[in-house]
């Protein structure tokens, strides 16, 4: 995809969010759609109104209403689509994205899946929930992904203690 290309998806960031979901890319069907995780099977809209961060389950097309509730979205790789490893390592862009993060400045970002969150920090091996933090850096949470293709690894758990904690923040 080039960055022309209507079926990107945008970044969902303006100044100041209480959270922005993190991704490694846009997976097929929501780059065909224009939606943030809009296959079928992806857990991502039950989770976060399961785990108490949106009042309500929203839908793939509705994404841009989070920012009423400030939370946003954004990707590592804004030209790749498909599954983590269908992913060319040469379109992930941490830098952009922490010029994008240093840019808006959020409260929290929360990566959904461990794979983004490896690709940002640099090491194979994340663990989920809240990670620590150096103080330059908005507070960082690593999330379960929510992709049917990781089904075997799936927890609510730490969506929940995201959930909890931006409560508390807010």
């Amino acid at each position: 995809m080039s960055d022309s290309d209507p079926h990107r998806l945008p970044d969902q960031l303006r100044d100041n969010l209480r959270l922005v979901f993190v991704g490694t890319a846009a997976s097929t069907r929501s780059a065909a759609l224009g939606h943030y995780y809009a296959h079928p099977g992806n857990r991502f809209w039950r989770a976060i109104h399961e785990a108490g961060i949106t009042p309500r389950r929203y839908q793939p097309g509705e994404f841009a209403a989070l920012l009423e509730l400030g939370i946003g979205f954004t990707d590592l790789s804004k030209s790749g689509a498909g599954m983590d490893h269908q992913i060319p390592a040469q379109s992930i862009d941490v830098s952009g994205f922490k010029a994008k993060i240093e840019k808006y400045r959020p409260k929290t970002i929360a990566f959904t899946s461990k794979k983004a969150a490896s690709l940002f920090y640099g090491k194979p091996m994340i663990s989920l929930g809240r990670q620590q933090t150096d103080g330059q850096f908005p507070d960082v949470f690593v999330l379960a992904s929510p992709s049917g293709a990781a089904s075997g690894h799936w927890t609510l758990q730490p969506w929940r203690e995201l959930a909890a904690w931006i409560a508390r923040a807010s």
